[in-house]
């Protein structure tokens, strides 16, 4: 499915796959970003902060929230640019083992002030496999009004 702005409805919601969070997951996120804290990488410091394991970054689990939105193909030829996300709350703690899931909801679109395209936002919610929510955000899209 492939939504311009004129197919977004507010209100509308889906959810993405499942994706189960791996300690490779984070090992390889603490690479890419330089992070390399006890916490997301020392089994017992993570304990001894009272945590039952590692946890994952909170900026991993935002940028995790995108990729899994990016499985409904919902802009694949659509999108033109993220412009930001806003009222970021990390909720909970994203443990090593965790299985997440991504539920969306459109929730405010306006035409665009600069130029040809919609600007969308979208109240996104990362979850547990038990609904319990880690993350709470709001994501702001610049999105094409249609194909000619």
């Amino acid at each position: 499915m492939n939504l311009y702005y004129r197919d977004i409805e507010i209100g509308a919601r889906y959810t993405t796959p499942a994706h189960t969070i791996t300690a490779e997951d984070i090992a390889d996120f603490c690479r890419l970003t330089r992070d390399h804290h006890p916490l997301h990488t020392d089994a017992a410091f993570a304990k001894a902060a009272g945590f039952p394991t590692i946890i994952a970054h909170g900026l991993y689990g935002l940028a995790l929230m995108e990729g899994l939105k990016t499985e409904l193909r919902h802009y694949e030829t659509s999108s033109i640019a993220s412009l930001g996300w806003n009222n970021v709350r990390f909720v909970k703690p994203i443990l090593a083992g965790d299985t997440v899931h991504v539920e969306m909801e459109f929730i405010a679109k306006r035409e665009s002030s600069s130029r040809p395209a919609g600007v969308i936002t979208e109240a996104v919610r990362l979850l547990d496999a038990d609904g319990a929510l880690l993350i709470d955000a709001e994501h702001i899209s610049l999105i094409r009004m249609a194909p000619s």
